[in-house]
């Protein structure tokens, strides 16, 4: 599949998703047996941990379809990086998500400020670009739209295997908004 072809197939999904339309396809027994001696993932989606954000269930993928890192606020931390730099090296990834969503709760922490704790104060420093870049009085959503945005740009910079990927054609990153109310995935 080509880039525009993955990103039309995650559409899709999402659509069958918004219209309680889920097709359940490759996620039985076959499918299992099929993915024993390897993956390849069209999509890599780096996605906040929340529980009410699911990519295979908002994209109606299958196994072996997605290959999902959730980290809270989905940001691009050393683990989270590497996992994705796995999945372009070694997968064969050509596309990558970077999905934020409504009423994030790692964003509204970073928005709020305050002392959390020395490993959620470290998480959250990496919201802080997202924040300094948005207006004074821009909502959460705002902010998780431009965290989102700016978490894409973060793996190109912070990442050689991507940004080679991304600058010779073979990848493509999308960030993107999921919306609890709908179900709906925005592309931004």
């Amino acid at each position: 599949m080509t880039n525009q072809e993955i990103i039309q197939r995650l559409k899709d999904g999402n659509n069958r998703f918004v219209a309680d339309r889920l097709d359940g396809q490759l996620q039985d027994s076959i499918r299992r047996d099929a993915l024993v001696g390897g993956q390849e993932p069209y999509a890599i989606v780096l996605s906040c941990a929340d529980s009410r954000v699911v990519p295979e269930l908002a994209f109606d993928t299958g196994l072996g379809e997605l290959f999902v890192v959730r980290v809270a606020g989905n940001v691009a931390n050393s683990s989270s990086l590497a996992s994705i730099e796995y999945a372009v090296a070694h997968c064969g990834s050509t596309i990558i998500v970077v999905l934020g969503h409504q009423s994030c709760g790692a964003v509204t922490a970073a928005v709020n400020g305050g002392d959390n704790g020395y490993n959620l104060n470290h998480l959250l420093a990496h919201i802080q670009p997202a924040i300094a870049a948005s207006p004074t009085d821009a909502s959460v959503n705002d902010v998780v739209k431009k965290n989102a945005a700016l978490t894409a740009q973060e793996l190109v910079n912070r990442s050689s295997i991507i940004k080679e990927a991304v600058e010779s054609g073979k990848v493509q990153i999308v960030p993107a908004y999921y919306h609890l109310d709908s179900g709906k995935v925005d592309i931004l």
